[in-house]
């Protein structure tokens, strides 16, 4: 497990054993055939429950910076044959190598933002996926609620919704869905919010 110098824990935790990937996935409303990109795929758990529950006839990129993830990815997509992944090792603030612009259906991006904000690198993400998204497609960040809170990422890593939506706004995405009822239960409440952007 890496540590940031500022203290981030950027890789190797799974959410698959706190969140539902299905709660999560319904969100989204797909038909089945988007092109669909889990952003920061972690273990790829919900990249793969997309592949197998949701999106037989689209195409699935599953995105990490940690190359044990995108391996872990590639033994998956051999040992199942499995032909509509599309594995990429990439730092997302960077520009992701060999996806187009205007390419992507739908983006996910869950636990991951507040890395964002703790590397201070939000404009340079939002900028990467305003590039890759359709004129109809959809941004869909589920994060942390800014509460101080045991677990999850420190409280000045977290963001708002409205933090949010004034960041996306910058780049020319506006708020098109709220839910700030889904997650873990703790005693605080939901432990999570979902947000989703779309080009104005």
């Amino acid at each position: 497990m890496m540590m940031l110098e500022n203290g981030h824990r950027a890789h190797g935790f799974s959410s698959a054993n706190f969140l539902d990937s299905d709660e999560i996935i319904r969100e989204l409303n797909l038909t089945g055939d988007e092109v669909f990109m889990d952003a920061g795929c972690g273990d790829g758990h919900n990249a793969i429950k997309i592949i197998e529950d949701y999106n037989h006839k689209g195409t699935v990129y599953a995105v990490d910076i940690y190359d044990a993830s995108i391996e872990d990815m590639e033994t998956y997509k051999k040992e199942n044959n499995v032909e509509n992944l599309i594995n990429i090792e990439a730092d997302i603030t960077e520009g992701i190598p060999g996806v187009e612009d205007g390419s992507i259906d739908v983006v996910l991006m869950v636990n991951v933002f507040h890395g964002f904000k703790a590397s201070k690198k939000l404009d340079e993400v939002v900028f990467e996926l305003n590039r890759i998204i359709k004129n109809d497609g959809k941004i869909a960040i589920m994060d942390y609620k800014a509460w101080d809170v045991p677990n999850g990422p420190p409280t000045k890593f977290r963001s708002s919704p409205e933090d949010l939506e004034k960041l996306f706004l910058n780049h020319g995405l506006k708020k098109s869905y709220l839910n700030e009822e889904i997650g873990e239960d703790i005693p605080e409440g939901k432990s999570h919010f979902l947000i989703m952007f779309e080009k104005e």
